[in-house]
């Protein structure tokens, strides 16, 4: 049995709209290019026409994966959930206790994460680790190099 994807309704859109471009242009184009290709001979020495193949090959792959992750997705509304602890979707102020550096992590799906964009996994380290903790909570993170430890600050919800 498949196992549902929590998933914020912005990861949810963004995927929608990577599937509805791989079906809208880059299927259509990678099937022109093959053809093409196709019109340059031989098919085993075509290098165009291999190249066109792998893409579409990655291309239908792709397709497929994002349909199964739509299809398994659980969009979790983060209004319907209490305000008072980090919970999926809950954008979260940290002070980490050693450095006194302050961060903003978003606390979203597998697909979703972007360390760049503030953006943890639910399933990180870090992730699992805010999960149900409030304001002015330590929170204790197992790392590589130990254990972390950071003070919630602020939770917050787009």
């Amino acid at each position: 049995m498949s196992q549902d994807i929590p998933m914020t309704r912005e990861g949810y859109e963004s995927l929608q709209e990577e599937l509805k471009r791989l079906k809208r242009e880059e299927r259509p184009k990678v099937i022109r290019d093959i053809a093409e290709a196709r019109g340059h001979g031989d098919l085993w020495e075509n290098a165009e026409y291999l190249a066109a193949k792998e893409r579409q090959s990655f291309i239908e792959g792709r397709i497929q994966e994002i349909e199964d992750k739509l299809a398994r997705a659980q969009v979790i509304d983060p209004s319907s959930v209490p305000r008072d602890k980090v919970v999926f979707g809950a954008r979260v102020l940290l002070e980490d206790m050693e450095t006194g550096e302050r961060v903003t992590y978003k606390i979203v799906g597998v697909d979703e994460a972007n360390i760049k964009e503030g953006k943890i996994s639910v399933t990180s380290p870090v992730g699992r680790a805010l999960i149900g903790h409030g304001v002015d909570d330590t929170v204790r993170v197992k790392v590589p190099s130990g254990t972390k430890e950071y003070q919630v600050l602020d939770i917050l919800f787009d």
